[in-house]
C-alpha cells in the first residue's frame, strides 16, 4: 500500500503523523511511504531521516493526496484540503466530526473511507488512539494554566503550589477520565488544592484511592460543578463523550461567579467544549480571550505545542493500526479488529457513526451492513 504523510496545515500545528521509525517499520513490511517535504521539521525530524528510513520525499501535497491509497494525518482536513480527497481513499486521523458539519459533508461527498483515531474503541470503552494525546493535553492544561495565572499574562497572580504560610491555588477538574487524571497528577504534584468532579462514583473511588485522599471528589451535578468552579483559580474541562458533542456543563452564570483573573482551560473544545462562554476555538498564536473577567483558553490542538513528545506518543499508538490497514486493506482490517471497526466514521458516501448522525440530522448506516 502507498501511504501518504502530508504536512499539517492547521495553524500552529507542528506534529506529524508518523516518525521516521514508523516509516521504517512500514517500508520493512513491504509498503511505500511518501512524506511531504519538511513535514517532520516541527517535531524535530529531518527529510534525511525519513529518506534513510526508506520513505520518498515529495514537495507537492497534491501529488501525495492524488497517489496515496491511505492518507495518515494528525488533525482533521482543513477546508483547503477537502478538494484533494478522492473517492475510496482511506483517511486515518483525528476527525472530530460531531461539531463540524462542513467536514462531515465533505467526507461524504468525496466518498472517503474516514477512520477516526478518537472513535477507535475497546470493548471496555477505552480509547487507545485518543489516550496518548489526552495524556499530553491533561498534563499541559496544568502547565499552561499555571502560566496564565501569572499577573503578567492577566491572571490573578497566584502561584499554583503556593509557598509555606501562603495558601496554594485551587484547581477544579471537571471529568475524571484520561485528561482529568493526568491534570490531577500534575496539579497534585505541584502542590495545588484540587477538586475533581465526575459522573461515575466508581471512577471517583478509583481517583480517591489513587491520590490517597489528596484530591476532593464530587459527584457531577450542577450544584457541585458550581461549587467547584466558584472558588477555583484554575478550571480544567475534561469531559468526553466518544464521537459526540461535549455537554455544556459550565454555564455562563457559573463563569460570572468566578473570580476575576481566574482561568478556564477547556480541553474538550475540539468536541464543542463544556463551557457555555467558549463559543469559538483559539490558536497557539492567540490562545486566550477574557469574558466576565475570566481568562478562557480554547486551543483545539493543545498537544501541537509539544510536537516532539506528541508525535512519538501518537505513532506508538497508531502504528499497529496503520500497518494492519496497509497489510489487509481497510475493510478486512476492520473485520479482523472490532475496535478499529468502531473507528469508521464515513464509508463510500455513507455516515457510519450514529452519534454524529443524531447531532447533524443525517442518516446513518451501520458498518456491519456495508461490509
Amino acid at each position: 500500500m502507498l501511504i501518504g504523510i502530508p504536512m499539517e496545515v492547521k495553524p500552529q500545528e507542528f506534529r506529524v503523523a508518523l516518525t521516521p521509525a514508523g516509516a521504517d517499520a512500514l517500508v520493512r513490511a513491504g509498503h511505500q511511504v511518501v512524506v511531504q517535504n519538511s513535514a517532520g521539521l516541527g517535531s524535530g525530524f529531518s527529510d534525511e531521516e525519513y529518506a534513510a528510513a526508506g520513505a520518498r520525499i515529495c514537495d507537492d501535497p497534491e501529488e501525495i493526496f492524488r497517489t496515496a491509497d491511505m492518507i495518515v494525518k494528525v488533525k482533521e482536513p482543513q477546508e483547503e484540503e477537502y478538494p484533494l480527497l478522492r473517492p475510496g481513499q482511506i483517511l486515518f486521523t483525528y476527525l472530530h466530526l460531531a461539531p463540524n458539519r462542513t467536514l462531515t459533508r465533505a467526507m461524504l461527498d468525496r466518498r472517503v473511507t474516514g477512520i477516526a483515531y478518537e472513535t477507535v474503541q475497546f470493548a471496555d470503552g477505552s480509547l487507545p488512539l485518543l489516550a496518548p494525546m489526552s495524556e499530553v493535553a491533561g498534563r499541559m492544561s496544568i502547565q499552561v494554566g499555571a502560566r496564565l495565572l501569572e499577573q503578567t499574562t492577566g491572571g490573578r497572580g497566584v502561584l499554583l503550589g503556593g509557598v509555606p504560610g501562603v495558601e496554594s491555588a485551587h484547581v477544579a477538574v471537571i471529568g475524571g477520565g484520561t485528561v482529568g487524571t493526568n491534570a490531577l497528577k500534575m496539579a497534585v504534584g505541584l502542590g495545588a488544592q484540587v477538586t475533581v468532579v465526575d459522573v461515575s462514583i466508581e471512577r471517583l473511588t478509583y481517583l480517591d484511592d489513587l491520590f490517597q485522599g489528596r484530591v476532593v471528589t464530587l459527584a457531577s451535578n450542577p450544584y457541585n460543578i458550581a461549587r467547584a468552579t466558584q472558588w477555583a483559580d484554575l478550571v480544567v474541562g475534561a469531559v468526553l463523550i466518544p464521537g459526540a458533542i461535549a455537554p455544556r456543563l459550565i454555564t455562563e452564570e457559573m463563569v460570572r461567579q468566578m473570580r476575576p483573573g481566574s482561568v478556564i482551560i477547556d480541553v474538550a473544545v475540539d468536541q464543542g467544549g463544556i463551557v457555555e462562554t467558549i463559543d469559538h476555538t483559539t490558536t497557539h498564536q492567540d490562545p486566550t480571550y477574557i469574558k466576565h473577567g475570566v481568562i478562557h483558553y480554547a486551543v483545539s490542538n493543545m498537544p501541537g505545542a509539544v510536537p516532539r513528545t506528541s508525535t512519538f506518543a501518537l505513532t506508538n499508538a497508531t502504528l499497529p493500526y496503520i500497518q494492519a490497514i496497509a497489510d489487509h486493506g481497510a475493510e478486512e482490517a476492520m473485520k479482523l479488529d472490532p475496535p478499529l471497526r468502531r473507528g469508521l466514521n464515513t464509508y463510500m458516501g455513507k455516515l457510519t457513526i450514529a452519534s454524529v448522525g443524531e447531532i447533524q440530522g443525517l442518516p446513518c448506516t451501520s458498518s456491519e451492513d456495508l461490509f
